[in-house]
């Protein structure tokens, strides 16, 4: 039985093996979108620092938004 509930997930480029796990992300992703959008506004400093050039979210397989550049403008 399916519960159409959907999962957002945090994808990142650049990184050593690209798992958002490093950096808190929960391993199933998280509960909604608003939950992903507030880890990455918190988070994006030591992504940034970690390596990681650039962000995108999805939902499911949908891409919600990204690649979101993480290097300085």
């Amino acid at each position: 039985m399916t519960t159409g509930q959907t999962t957002t997930t945090a994808q990142l480029d650049d990184t050593v093996d690209g798992d958002p796990g490093l950096f808190g992300a929960p391993a199933g992703g998280f509960a909604s979108q608003a939950d992903a959008e507030t880890w990455l506004g918190t988070v994006w400093r030591d992504l940034a620092a970690g390596g990681v050039s650039a962000a995108s979210l999805f939902e499911d397989d949908r891409l919600v938004y990204g690649p979101m550049s993480l290097e300085p403008s």
